[in-house]
């Protein structure tokens, strides 16, 4: 049997650990090795426990949960992938979560089976990033909400070694396409584009389709509110 998804919760109301650690724990493959109620805290536990996905809360006292993920993601010791949980809709901390290193983003108010994949899914290496988060993230670039968006960074050698297959992949990754979407786009297999990307993320040096979409609109990869069509 494989080993159980190691999850550390880090939130600083008691009440909602439990409620999480419950609906996780009913999953099997699932274990929580610990919790902590503010972001120090969370950076202690995140290297002496090497869990392999941690439900971050954005608003706690003290370090909050976007100080804390930073610090967790630079670490080169530490292998978790964050997931930013709060109850605020909002923008900034959205943006804020991407640029800080999380790897996903769910709303408190999300479905426990949504929960579950989240994790599942930040644990086999991938990245949540929905569709609607991704449109976000498109629309925020092209109203130049973003600075990245307003001054575009040079493009990078690194891109020029993509091949024109992995260009092509790359550009609809950052237009927020699923790998099923890209593959009836360029008519390909989904093994055969989950291997794209996985070269393309490989060879630009980057964690996750988040960096990839954020990459690709700061450096005018694409050309934002492009439809890309072939």
């Amino acid at each position: 049997m494989s080993a159980p998804i190691r999850v550390l919760l880090v939130d600083d109301q008691a009440l909602v650990r439990a409620g999480f650690r419950i609906i996780l724990e009913s999953e099997p493959g699932i274990l929580v090795v610990g919790e902590a109620a503010d972001g120090a805290a969370a950076i202690r536990l995140a290297a002496a426990l090497q869990p392999d996905v941690i439900c971050m809360d954005v608003q706690m006292p003290g370090m909050d949960g976007l100080s804390a993920t930073c610090a967790i993601v630079a670490d080169p010791a530490s292998r978790a992938a964050v997931l930013v949980l709060t109850t605020f809709d909002r923008e900034d901390y959205l943006f804020s979560a991407l640029q800080h290193g999380a790897s996903g983003f769910l709303l408190k108010n999300a479905t426990p089976e949504a929960l579950v994949e989240a994790v599942q899914v930040l644990a086999r290496g991938d990245a949540l990033l929905s569709p609607e988060i991704t449109r976000r993230v498109i629309e925020r670039f092209a109203r130049g909400a973003l600075p990245s968006a307003r001054a575009l960074l040079p493009e990078p050698a690194e891109v020029g070694e993509l091949t024109d297959r992995e260009r092509e992949v790359f550009e609809l990754i950052a237009l927020g396409l699923a790998n099923a979407e890209i593959a009836a786009r360029l008519y390909l297999g989904e093994a055969t584009v989950k291997t794209h990307v996985s070269k393309v993320l490989q060879k630009l040096e980057l964690r996750d389709r988040i960096q990839a979409v954020v990459y690709a609109y700061e450096h005018g990869i694409v050309v934002p509110g492009a439809s890309h069509q072939r």
